[in-house]
């Protein structure tokens, strides 16, 4: 199924020239890992403290998007420019987990009438990533498929506060947009176990 992180190399594109850059600053693969989970916590926490005004949700398009960069930023550096680890990979993968939950939880705050689709929807963001690691402990490469991946969930996110900030009234469609994301979230998840064992069974 189409995914937003097919769009990923085009990205990476635009953003090569600067990872030479940061490395000449000194500026470390971990390292920006580590500042998108704390910005990331920054952003839930704020949204978390002020729930009763809409306005903080512009937050949440102008971050995910610096996010994306910063994601897409520190795997060019780990593999470009020799920076892989096994502390990069941990903080890589429990960091999106982090962000993902720090993000997305506190949405159920500022609309409680939601609450249960985006509990729903934030556990699925994480199964879908704990999906994408198993495709590699059962011995394929990690599977990033949709419809509801990282790149996805960023945009959907981003593109519901956006329009919730100037349309109040699209609050009232929280509780279905969230439900809807949380099943293709599980989707996802089948696509990606659905892949790995394709595989399994063509070798």
């Amino acid at each position: 199924m189409p995914s937003i992180y097919d769009l990923k190399p085009r990205f990476q594109a635009l953003l090569r020239p600067l990872i030479t850059r940061l490395a000449a600053w000194g500026c470390t693969a971990n390292l920006v890992t580590s500042l998108a989970l704390v910005v990331s916590f920054m952003v839930g926490t704020a949204i978390l403290c002020i729930p009763q005004k809409p306005a903080i949700l512009l937050l949440l398009p102008f971050w995910l998007f610096l996010r994306m960069a910063l994601n897409a930023i520190d795997g060019m550096m780990a593999r470009e420019l020799n920076m892989k680890s096994t502390l990069g990979a941990v903080l890589n993968e429990v960091g999106d987990v982090l962000s993902d939950l720090a993000l997305y939880l506190p949405l159920a705050v500022v609309h409680p009438p939601s609450l249960w689709p985006i509990i729903f929807f934030s556990f699925g963001a994480v199964l879908t990533e704990f999906c994408g690691v198993l495709t590699e402990a059962l011995g394929t490469k990690r599977h990033y498929e949709g419809p509801m991946g990282k790149s996805d969930r960023a945009f959907f996110v981003g593109a519901v506060g956006l329009v919730t900030v100037f349309a109040p009234a699209c609050f009232n469609l929280w509780r279905v947009l969230f439900g809807v994301a949380a099943a293709l979230s599980l989707l996802t998840c089948l696509n990606r176990l659905n892949r790995a064992l394709a595989e399994l069974r063509k070798s």
